[in-house]
């Protein structure tokens, strides 16, 4: 764990981190860059390590496709990228060179969601969740924050099999300390309460904190539950809270189809059929200060508080 609660870091920044400490431990993880080294905070893996890094310039399909290669010769090779060219430009790819015969490749997207800002909607992943989670075999991780990211890496190297990670260019508060243990699957309560049970994953956990500090003004007590593991869901935990809160709601920087709000209704549909009220996007992005757009897209803490006061007097 290398960051201090509330400092703010991009979980990028806790990536390249990360697989240069990791990457060095485990001989066999190899780079893939897509001409985006400064962006994925890979320059110092590439520099310490030039014999396992390599550069495929703008071309995310041939990397994806190598990296398939890569993975049947023994290696675990990270493909990175922006979100929307490492799962949008390569989807084919990854399904039927990467999924289909179940190798170990991990695609890395940075700069997912309107957090991304300024860079404007083409380059705004907000379909990216959707897309790999509804292939075979893959694996969805959306950390929340720095150290969450930073001990994702170890544990994606460790465990066998495709898997997406998704991260954020944009800095946020660090809300996790070292007592933090990240495993692949399992989500986590940060907060407890009955009257409402706030499924998080991403930057929108430290949006959901700060409204339920605010809900707790109020006598309104929120269950604020971390899903960064968004494939496999922790379904028993899901169908747990969703029984002891009145309610339940998703929050993500995506699209509200397809993501970690419909992973959510499909489980409970199945389990134990309840009402889920959906925080995301229901468009395009646009350009803009990362800030400005969570303002007004109603991903900030306060756009989630006025949507939670809402849902409370319906």
């Amino acid at each position: 764990m290398i960051y201090k609660l509330n400092d703010k870091v991009a979980t990028r920044e806790a990536f390249g981190a990360a697989i240069l400490k990791f990457g060095g431990k485990f001989k066999n993880v190899i780079v893939l860059d897509a001409d985006l080294a400064s962006s994925l905070k890979t320059q110092k893996f590439a520099q310490i390590y030039p014999e396992r890094y390599l550069n495929f310039g703008i071309a995310e399909s041939n990397m994806v496709t190598a990296a398939a290669g890569m993975a049947i010769r023994g290696k675990v090779p990270f493909a990175c990228s922006f979100a929307i060219f490492a799962t949008g430009r390569a989807w084919e790819f990854i399904r039927n060179a990467v999924c289909y015969p179940n190798l170990n490749v991990k695609i890395v997207g940075s700069h997912a969601g309107v957090l991304t800002g300024e860079d404007g909607a083409t380059h705004q992943a907000l379909e990216d969740i959707a897309i790999m989670r509804a292939i075979p075999n893959m694996k969805v991780i959306c950390p929340a924050d720095a150290n969450e990211a930073y001990l994702a890496v170890e544990e994606i190297i460790k465990d066998f099999g495709p898997t997406y990670l998704r991260l954020g260019r944009a800095s946020l508060p660090v809300i996790y300390d070292s007592s933090h243990k990240f495993k692949i699957g399992y989500a986590d309560i940060l907060t407890f309460g009955e009257d409402i049970c706030i499924f998080a994953t991403g930057p929108l956990v430290h949006s959901c904190l700060e409204a339920a500090k605010k809900l707790k003004e109020r006598d309104i007590h929120t269950t604020v539950v971390n899903i960064s593991t968004i494939k496999p869901l922790d379904e028993k935990l899901v169908i747990d809270c969703a029984k002891k809160c009145k309610i339940i709601v998703t929050a993500e920087d995506h699209q509200i189809t397809g993501g970690l709000g419909s992973a959510v209704m499909e489980v409970l549909s199945e389990n134990y059929p309840k009402q889920v009220h959906r925080i995301g996007m229901e468009k395009f992005g646009e350009s803009g200060k990362p800030e400005d757009l969570y303002k007004k897209y109603g991903l900030d803490a306060e756009g989630v508080y006025s949507r939670l006061s809402e849902w409370l007097t319906n």
